[in-house]
C-alpha cells in the first residue's frame, strides 16, 4: 500500500548527506572489500520487519557514488507499507562497490524508514479528526532535510524547517518583549511575510494572542479541560496547536478535543531503525 505522493528531496542534499556518509565510512579506503575480486555481482535488499519505506534517494545515491554503472530495480515505491520478509530491490554491480556503500546505504534507509513508520503510526491514530501531525526541529545533526523529508513520506506535516522560515514567540521571546501584544507587533514589523507561532501557557495568554493575531497559537503542556477550554475560546478563529506530553497512546484524545496541529519531537529524535539487510547472490525464489 503506497502514501500519498511527496515530492522529492532536494538533489543536492542528498547529494551532500551522502558524499559526507561515504567519507567518515570509507576514509582512505575500504580495506576489506581490496581483498574481493572485483567482479560483476548481484544483491538483494530485504526488509526484516514491516515498515513504511523511506530513503530511496539516498540509497541509491551512495551505490551510484561507487559505481556509476550500477542497476537497482525496486520492487517497492517510496511510502509502500511493506511486510517483513520482503525483497525492496535487487542490485547488478561490482563487488567491491556494492559491499563498501553496503552500510551508508542502509543506514540512510534504515534510519528515515523507522521515522517513517513511526510518522504513520501516529497519523493513523488521528485518523477521522481535523489534527494534523507535525514533526520539530528535535532531528539528528546533519540530517534535519532528510528526516523532515521522512515525516512526509509517512503522511505527516512539517513545521518550521529552522530558525529562518518562521518566527515563533515563545515564553522567553514574549518574557524580553514584555507582553504577547508588543512580541506580536515587533515580530510583524520586522518580519511580516513570515509565519507567525505563538506559544501561550495560559488562557489569559491565549486570548491576548488571539487579539493581537497570529498564523498559529501553540497551547504547550495544557491539561484535558484546559485544552478543551482553549479550542472553545478560539473558536476556529486561529489554527491550535498542541505540544508537550504527548504521545502515542494519548494522541487519540488529544485529537478528538479539537485542535488543528500536534507537534511531536518524538518523530525524529526517538530514531528506531528499521531492521535492513543486503546480501550478495539472487533473492530467494520463494
Amino acid at each position: 500500500m503506497s502514501a500519498a505522493v511527496v515530492a522529492p528531496p532536494p538533489a543536492d542534499a542528498v547529494a551532500a548527506d551522502v558524499e559526507r556518509a561515504l567519507a567518515e565510512d570509507l576514509g582512505t579506503g575500504d580495506v576489506t572489500a581490496a581483498l574481493l575480486p572485483d567482479a560483476p555481482e548481484s544483491a538483494y535488499l530485504l526488509c526484516k520487519e514491516d515498515s513504511v519505506i523511506c530513503g530511496r534517494p539516498w540509497f541509491d545515491a551512495c551505490h551510484r557514488a561507487l559505481d556509476p554503472d550500477v542497476r537497482i530495480d525496486w520492487r517497492v515505491a517510496e511510502g509502500d507499507r511493506v511486510r517483513a520478509g520482503s525483497v525492496l530491490a535487487t542490485l547488478q554491480g561490482r563487488t567491491r562497490a556494492l559491499v563498501s556503500a553496503e552500510r551508508s546505504s542502509l543506514n540512510f534507509l534504515q534510519t528515515l524508514s523507522g521515522t517513517a513508520t513511526l510518522t504513520a503510526a501516529h497519523v493513523e491514530a488521528v485518523r477521522g479528526t481535523r489534527a494534523r501531525i507535525l514533526d520539530t526541529r528535535k532531528t539528528l545533526p546533519g540530517l534535519r532535510q532528510a528526516q523532515k523529508y521522512a515525516v512526509r513520506v509517512g503522511g505527516g506535516d512539517n513545521h518550521r524547517m529552522g530558525l529562518y522560515d518562521a518566527v515563533m514567540l515563545k515564553e522567553n521571546h514574549v518574557r524580553a518583549a514584555g507582553s504577547i501584544a508588543a512580541a506580536i507587533a515587533a515580530a510583524r514589523a520586522q518580519q511580516p511575510c513570515l509565519p507567525l507561532i505563538v506559544e501561550v501557557e495560559t488562557l489569559d495568554e491565549l486570548r491576548d494572542a488571539l487579539d493581537a493575531g497570529c498564523d498559529r497559537i501553540l497551547i504547550d503542556d495544557f491539561d484535558a479541560a484546559t485544552r478543551r477550554e482553549a479550542v472553545r475560546i478560539a473558536g476556529g478563529r486561529i489554527p491550535l496547536e498542541v505540544s508537550g506530553g504527548v504521545d502515542l497512546a494519548s494522541l487519540r484524545t488529544i485529537a478528538a478535543d479539537g485542535v488543528d496541529c500536534i507537534s511531536i519531537g518524538g518523530l525524529t529524535k526517538h530514531v528506531q531503525a528499521v531492521d535492513l539487510s543486503l546480501k550478495l547472490g539472487p533473492p530467494p525464489s520463494n
